[in-house]
């Protein structure tokens, strides 16, 4: 039987997997001494929490993640012509003990059974708006496009320095890459605007990455970003994870299949919330498995990493994951060897 690696890359390789992927158990997110140092790692209920770039940020409970507070007092950017006064890259100078910490995790790790994967948060854009707040960041893409693109470039010479030490220490076989395009619905900006501002920065850092040693790109956009596939696969991505039900990923497949993967397909708002039943989750990872098949797809839930806001709603979703794969591939949920749920820190 195919290890859920093996059974991974048959999935996106578009060969014969036998089983559909359940969601990140070919994963195993893992992180780097940048994390250590950075107060970005929030929990459920801290609020107010000051990062390493100077941003604030609050993990509310009931929602998947943590993000910035943007009262005027807190927004690191006052003036965005003047942005080099108020941006300062943290350091990226970790002693000789601080990697060897990290890549004794990293060698820990059955690299036969799943990809060890990279963890890196927030992306470009994302640090921009982070930095700038959103309303303020996408009127200055169009107001102040030079400025802009200067703290773009400033951004990106940051995260090459990060992944030189990555590749260099650290050596893993995939990054799993936050950053965020759209809402539900529709994208941030046009995909013209998109791609003048952040495809040759991305090209840059995925690139590196493939000419590292790592296997996989996945990039993480749980959104609405179907105008901008053609760009993620200019920029080196392999499998858009987050990829939500607004997309029509079939069409997706059909178009761009054997150029990129897509996982998800599975809304959190479909399945992770208050009063959940495991019948909406059967439905949901049955309307996503019969309509988007096993090649070039994952079924997941979309938000960025493994897990749910509600507890069960995940576990459950593997569960049924498995079962219809019982029902499908004819391969008894007993004989699916599988690691334990991991992420490394």
């Amino acid at each position: 039987m195919l290890t859920a690696k093996q059974n991974m890359q048959e999935t996106i390789r578009g060969g014969n997997p036998e089983r559909f992927v359940n969601q990140y158990e070919a994963i195993t997110l893992m992180f780097h001494p940048y994390i250590a140092h950075s107060n970005a790692l929030l929990q459920k209920g801290q609020r107010n929490v000051v990062n390493a770039w100077g941003v604030t940020n609050s993990f509310p409970e009931n929602t998947p993640g943590a993000f910035p507070v943007h009262t005027p007092d807190k927004i690191v950017v006052k003036d965005i012509e003047h942005w080099r006064d108020y941006v300062h890259a943290p350091s990226l100078k970790f002693s000789d003990e601080e990697w060897a910490a990290f890549k004794a995790m990293y060698d820990e790790v059955d690299g036969s059974q799943t990809y060890k994967a990279t963890f890196i948060a927030p992306g470009l854009f994302e640090q921009t708006h982070h930095l700038c707040e959103i309303c303020n960041a996408l009127v200055y893409y169009a107001e102040y496009p030079d400025e802009m693109h200067d703290l773009i470039k400033y951004l990106t010479d940051w995260e090459l320095e990060l992944a030189e030490g990555i590749c260099s220490h650290l050596h893993p076989d995939a990054i799993f890459h936050h950053d965020d395009w759209g809402s539900e619905k529709s994208t941030f900006m046009s995909p013209d605007m998109f791609a003048e501002f952040f495809l040759e920065p991305y090209k840059q850092i995925y690139g590196y990455y493939h000419d590292h040693g790592v296997e996989l790109v996945i990039h993480h956009a749980d959104s609405y970003a179907a105008t901008l596939v053609p760009y993620m696969i200019d920029m080196g991505i392999d499998i858009w994870q987050g990829c939500m039900e607004s997309n029509n990923i079939p069409e997706l497949i059909s178009k761009y299949g054997g150029k990129i993967s897509f996982m998800g397909d599975i809304d959190n708002k479909s399945v992770d919330y208050s009063g959940w039943t495991r019948e909406a989750c059967i439905k949901a990872v049955r309307r996503a498995c019969d309509r988007c098949g096993s090649k070039y797809f994952i079924p997941c839930i979309t938000q960025g990493g493994p897990g749910s806001v509600y507890p069960g709603v995940y576990a459950t979703l593997c569960e049924e994951i498995d079962r219809y794969s019982e029902e499908v591939f004819g391969i008894k949920r007993e004989e699916i060897t599988r690691l334990p749920l991991q992420i490394l820190f």
